[in-house]
């Protein structure tokens, strides 16, 4: 029991804690961590980007590629109430967020992109245009 009671108030001499109040602002930025962890693979006909988005639902999430970019960005909103249906919240680690994040992946055949969202993993298939001659011999006549 005395335990219990010590252990509850622990992070109360975490320095960082006190950074918790204003969404966890500082300890993101010190610690250099993204809430959108994403890897890119780049194949000889395609990309193939995987982003993790727990927590987020699928129509939370915005996808476009534009000016030979990939933008991925999500909105997700949690409840922030000091209080809940059985009584009085001591601790509340999940806050809403918003990520965004952006990629230069040129020469992608847009009618072709596939994209998947499965338990909390985005999956983007981006294949990469044919190549395209771009020296075309005009005849004068």
């Amino acid at each position: 029991m005395a335990n219990d009671v010590m252990n509850r108030n622990f992070d109360f001499f975490d320095p960082m804690n006190f950074f918790n109040e204003v969404g966890n602002l500082g300890h993101d930025m010190f610690s250099g961590e993204s809430d959108m962890k994403t890897d890119v693979v780049e194949h000889d006909k395609d990309y193939v980007v995987t982003a993790e988005l727990p927590g987020f639902k699928k129509d939370d999430i915005h996808v476009d590629y534009r000016d030979e970019t990939l933008r991925i960005s999500g909105k997700s909103e949690v409840n922030q109430s000091t209080k809940d249906d059985d009584g009085r919240i001591l601790r509340q680690e999940r806050h809403s967020q918003n990520v965004a994040r952006s990629f230069y992946l040129p020469n992608i055949d847009l009618k072709q992109v596939k994209a998947g969202f499965t338990d909390g993993v985005l999956t983007l298939t981006l294949p990469k245009q044919t190549e395209v001659e771009d020296n075309h011999k005009i005849s004068i006549d």
